[in-house]
C-alpha cells in the first residue's frame, strides 16, 4: 500500500469532556498554530459538528494544511487546545495527493476495502460480513457504485475522487478532512463532487472539513467558510457575505466576490461561475 493514504487518526488533544451540544465533535479554543513556538495565524475558535460542511479558504502557504496537520495531532500547537468531543470520535484524513500508485493493478472495491483494514489482525485475516456491508455502503453513498470492478488506474479523476471517498466513508469515521480534494478535476465534476460531500455531511450525519480553492463553489454547498491568512495575518469565520466582504479577504481576493447592494438594498449573492 502506497503512503500518503487516507489515515484515521485522532484530534491533538486528549478527549475531554466539553460543556457544548452532543453534536460538538471538535472545538478549538484559542488554538495557535505555527512551527517551533512561533505563530503562523491569530488564535482560531471554532465548533465542529454532526452534520455540517466546513470549507477552509485561502492562498497557498497561508497556513490551511499546518491548521490540518494541528487538528490531526500531526504537529504541536504553539498554544491554545483542540477538544475531541470523545474517545468515540473517529477522523478520517485525505492528504492532498493520494498517494495511490496509478501503476497498482487495483479495482477500486478493493481500495475501498483498505479503509476497513485499520483493525486487521491474524485473527481475522479475511473480511467480515460487517466489512462488506460498510464496502457496499461506502461505494453507494459516494456514487462509486457503477465503477467498483474497474481498475483504479483506469479511471477519470472525479471517478478517482469518489473511489477515494468511498474509501473514506467506508472507516465509518464521524470527521472527514479533505485537503484540496477537487484539485485535478475539471470544473463539473469538483462542483459535483463538493455537491455531494455537502449531502452526505447532512444525510449520514458527519462532520466534513474540506481545503479548497474554488471560492464560489465553496460559498454554494458550505454551511461556513473559513478564510485564514498570514499575511494580514486573519483568521475569519463565517457565511459568504461575512467572509468575502472582510478586509483581511479583499486585499487577497478584490471586491468582486463581496455581494453588493441591490437597488432594493438587500444585499446579492456571489456570482455564479
Amino acid at each position: 500500500m502506497a503512503t500518503g493514504e487516507e489515515a484515521s487518526t485522532q484530534a491533538a488533544s486528549q478527549p475531554t469532556t466539553h460543556p457544548h451540544q452532543e453534536d460538538l465533535l471538535l472545538c478549538c479554543e484559542n488554538l495557535v498554530i505555527g512551527y517551533q513556538g512561533q505563530p503562523l495565524l491569530p488564535p482560531i475558535n471554532l465548533q465542529v459538528r454532526r452534520g455540517t460542511f466546513l470549507a477552509v479558504i485561502g492562498r497557498n502557504g497561508s497556513g490551511k494544511s499546518t491548521w490540518f496537520k494541528t487538528l490531526l495531532g500531526l504537529q504541536p500547537p504553539v498554544s491554545g487546545r483542540v477538544f475531541r468531543a470523545g474517545e468515540h470520535v473517529k477522523s478520517a484524513y485525505v492528504p492532498q495527493t493520494s498517494g495511490i500508485d496509478s501503476l497498482l493493478p487495483v479495482r477500486a472495491r478493493e481500495l475501498v476495502h483498505w479503509g476497513r483494514l485499520s483493525g486487521w489482525n491474524f485473527l481475522k485475516p479475511f473480511s467480515t460480513h460487517k466489512d462488506r456491508v460498510a464496502v457496499e455502503s461506502a461505494l453507494q453513498s459516494a456514487g462509486a457504485g457503477p465503477i467498483a470492478n474497474r481498475p483504479y488506474r483506469e479511471l477519470s479523476e472525479g471517478q478517482k475522487q469518489r473511489a477515494l471517498l468511498a474509501r473514506v466513508l467506508a472507516t465509518e469515521a464521524d470527521l472527514v478532512l479533505l485537503d484540496e480534494p477537487t484539485a485535478a478535476m475539471d470544473a463539473v465534476a469538483e462542483r459535483e463532487t463538493m455537491k455531494r460531500l455537502a449531502e452526505l455531511a447532512r444525510a449520514k450525519s458527519l462532520a466534513v472539513v474540506v481545503v479548497s480553492h474554488d471560492l464560489r463553489v465553496a460559498a454554494e454547498f458550505a454551511d461556513q467558510l473559513l478564510f485564514v491568512d498570514k499575511e494580514a495575518p486573519a483568521v475569519v469565520l463565517g457565511d459568504a457575505n461575512t467572509v468575502f466582504c472582510h478586509p483581511a479577504f479583499r486585499h487577497q481576493y478584490g471586491d468582486d466576490y463581496c455581494p453588493s447592494p441591490t437597488p432594493t438594498g438587500h444585499p446579492r449573492g456571489p456570482a455564479a461561475g
